[in-house]
């Protein structure tokens, strides 16, 4: 019996295929990067087209340099980029429009609106999510209201929505199967994370016709079969999350209070919350967790808007280092950053803050600063604003945080991981297989058939590296009382 997982990591700008066997070992994988369109500024949209050339190009070609065939595959796992909304004809198979993409701003002032209406509660209270162009139900409506002919053709039952994975799922599947999974669901801004269900005010709301969504179903389960014609096989789909849920899963957050923070070019905190909904009065969001069950975990969610971004701005637009690797050895070559503090607000402070008038701010310079403490200072910034989301999760769930696993490519810089550990007081869990966004749609797809088994998931070891907090609480006290000063003076308003 084929005991090769195949997960696909379908992101912003790059479309992934990775082979895992059944110990969760990485077998072979590949990468392709595709197009970015920018039709006017604050506007993203990627070719529907082109997202799932690229997936099933990486597939293939992972699969062939691992020698594998098709036939070895038991089962597909599929994550991918969130709130990315597709539109597309349900008989032809062809997209309306470009996807919209999560970082596309066109529909702000939509949401704008909606919350001088006063319908900002409404949308928390059974979405968890607050009011934003981020998410993709005002996408969807801008296609229905400003491509010829869409809204006449939804209302006719011609068009299907769906997120990335929905669109990979229908494409793959040969046009047989429009569904998706709870997590993806939940960041649409149409679904009801208490009911489990479109929620009925909601579309009505924003406009959307029902006959337009796909089924929601169990992160972990059987979505449906690959068409031989389009994948060469008929191979069961049945792992489906989108990334930061999937790196969640894929980290073995799988009980109450367990944690994971994604170092990327931004910072993702996620908390598993268990099947608690959480409310925030901090500034997070409330969203729908991957487990291996019919019925979804809940999870606190908080984003860094700049994480590993500073030191591409360090190498960059500043020129100060040559690559990102070299920060690490700047920072350790000085004991302390010399009373610097860096708050990258480059866009704003995100959570728990919300301040967009925020703009970057360096405090602290003296003639005595030099690169090493300029550097030190943008590194541990990155810490800093992780820790303030820290904080505010422990202080809406109740719990302090003991353990944080940790991922994304600036989780190699050991450097930032001790730091971490140190200025939170937490231990920091770094696993040896750091793919960990395909490795939770891989333990999805392969619970689904036995061919993992959660108990066993649970006591697995990880491997990797672990960093314990070594600060006095003295210095630590000291240290985070400078960056709040810090903070203070980034505001505008």
């Amino acid at each position: 019996m084929a005991k090769y997982i195949l997960a696909l990591d379908q992101g912003t700008t790059s479309s992934r295929a990775i082979v895992f066997d059944e110990r969760g070992t990485v077998k072979s994988k590949a990468q392709a990067e595709f197009g970015q369109i920018y039709p006017r500024e604050g506007w993203v949209e990627h070719d529907p087209l082109d997202i799932y050339s690229s997936q099933v190009g990486t597939a293939a070609e992972a699969l062939a340099r691992g020698g594998f065939d098709r036939r070895d595959i038991a089962a597909i796992g599929i994550t991918n980029q969130r709130e990315t909304t597709i539109v597309w004809d349900r008989r032809t198979g062809k997209p309306v429009y470009n996807a919209i993409v999560w970082q596309c701003r066109r529909t702000a002032a939509d949401c704008d609106a909606l919350k001088r209406d006063g319908f900002s509660e409404t949308v928390y209270e059974k979405t968890g999510l607050p009011i934003d162009a981020y998410f993709s139900a005002t996408k969807l409506r801008w296609i229905l209201d400003n491509v010829d002919g869409a809204r006449a053709a939804a209302l006719r039952g011609d068009l299907l929505f769906g997120t990335v994975d929905t669109y990979l799922i229908w494409k793959l599947t040969g046009g047989a199967v429009h569904a998706t999974d709870y997590t993806n669901a939940s960041r649409t801004m149409l679904f009801n994370i208490h009911t489990l269900d479109w929620d009925g005010e909601l579309l009505e709301k924003f406009a959307v016709p029902r006959a337009m969504l796909p089924e929601v179903k169990p992160s972990c389960g059987l979505f449906g079969y690959t068409d031989e014609a389009e994948f060469g096989a008929r191979v069961p789909i049945t792992g489906v999350a989108g990334d930061q849920q999937s790196a969640l899963f894929g980290q073995r957050c799988f009980d109450k209070g367990t944690s994971k923070n994604t170092f990327g070019t931004g910072c993702f905190l996620l908390m598993n919350t268990g099947n608690e909904a959480k409310k925030s009065t901090r500034g997070l969001i409330t969203t729908l967790a991957a487990s291996a069950s019919d019925k979804p975990d809940y999870a606190l969610e908080g984003s860094v808007f700049v994480g590993g971004a500073v030191v591409q701005w360090l190498r960059d637009s500043m020129r100060i280092i040559r690559t990102a690797e070299e920060s690490e050895s700047y920072a350790r070559a000085v004991d302390d950053t010399l009373g610097v503090y860096i708050v990258p607000a480059f866009v704003g402070l995100g959570a728990p803050h919300w301040d967009s008038y925020a703009r970057g701010t360096v405090t602290g310079l003296t003639r005595g600063t030099t690169r090493e403490h300029f550097v030190r200072a943008a590194l541990e910034s990155i810490d800093y604003r992780v820790l303030e989301v820290l904080r505010a999760m422990e202080e809406d769930c109740g719990v302090r945080v003991k353990k944080l696993a940790v991922d994304g490519g600036a989780s190699a810089n050991g450097f930032l991981m001790q730091f971490m550990a140190d200025i939170a007081d937490v231990i920091v869990e770094r696993p040896e297989i750091v793919e960990t966004t395909a490795l939770g749609a891989c333990f999805l797809a392969g619970l689904a058939l036995d061919v993992f088994d959660i108990k066993e998931l649970r006591r697995g070891e990880r491997g990797g590296t672990v960093f314990y907090p070594s600060m006095s609480e003295g210095k630590r006290e000291s240290l985070i009382n400078g960056w709040k000063d810090a903070v203070r003076r980034t505001s505008f308003k």
